[in-house]
């Protein structure tokens, strides 16, 4: 695959260039500090800002949204910038609630020729589904590749995740971590923890793995030491802040 680069802005959000298409991934700019409730009376302390601030973004082709329903995927700055983005790609019920383009998993569109795919998603135990929500992944395949960057959004470990490289040869794996847990719910996992990870890697084999989302939220209950100690040495591409990065 060529000319991709990844910008990680802040939690899950990064600015992927793929050829020279720009998408905005689950974007989150508002200021550290404020406590956003996660249904259930739970809630999460934003405790990092974001490295770049929307005026820094430049051009974008669209913006990739795993899910609508959760602030540290989309906040109250990140909401106010999807109506200046060409195509907003999300969940079939977060589409119909922000008049986006909602695909079911394995359903397909196109942004600039890159073939966006949902992929399957599962924000947490089976039975927290009815009040946590419909998440989403994404596979990214620009013109002419035989690979994709697969998104993994925010899930668990799950059954349906191991149909993602009988679909696809992913390439670049970018990987929503952090162990997400909440005291109200026990020892319930809400995202996926390194070894949950590692294990999926196992399957997929990726040649690049990028961890995101796993720190500025107090919700998180891993992060990177725990994360790296999960996978052989230099097996993760870790990125800084506000730096593009060249996965190729």
């Amino acid at each position: 695959m060529n000319d991709v680069t990844i910008t990680h802005i802040g939690g899950p959000t990064t600015l992927l260039e793929l050829d020279g298409v720009r998408l905005l991934v689950d974007p989150t700019f508002d200021a550290p500090g404020r406590r956003y409730p996660f249904g259930w009376g739970t809630s999460s302390r934003k405790t990092a800002g974001p490295a770049l601030s929307v005026e820094d973004l430049g051009r974008l082709d669209g913006i990739l949204l795993t899910h609508d329903q959760h602030a540290d995927n989309l906040d109250d700055a990140g909401r106010a910038l999807l109506p200046s983005a060409p195509v907003v790609v999300t969940t079939v019920k977060a589409g119909r609630r922000l008049g986006a383009t909602g695909l079911a998993p394995w359903r397909s569109t196109r942004i600039e020729g890159v073939e966006v795919t949902a992929t399957p998603s599962r924000h947490g135990p089976a039975w927290s589904l009815p009040i946590v929500g419909p998440t989403t992944g994404f596979a990214l395949r620009p013109p002419h590749a035989e690979t994709v960057v697969w998104i993994s959004g925010d899930t668990v470990l799950f059954p349906a995740l191991h149909e993602v490289p009988n679909r696809f040869d992913v390439d670049i794996a970018i990987l929503h971590l952090g162990k997400v847990q909440f005291g109200l719910t026990g020892p319930a996992r809400f995202t996926m923890t390194g070894e949950d990870a590692a294990a999926l890697c196992e399957r997929i084999r990726p040649r690049r793995i990028v961890p995101v989302h796993y720190e500025g939220w107090s919700h998180f209950h891993e992060g990177r030491e725990q994360i790296d100690a999960a996978f052989p040495r230099g097996a993760l591409t870790w990125l800084v802040p506000g730096i593009q990065t060249a996965l190729t």
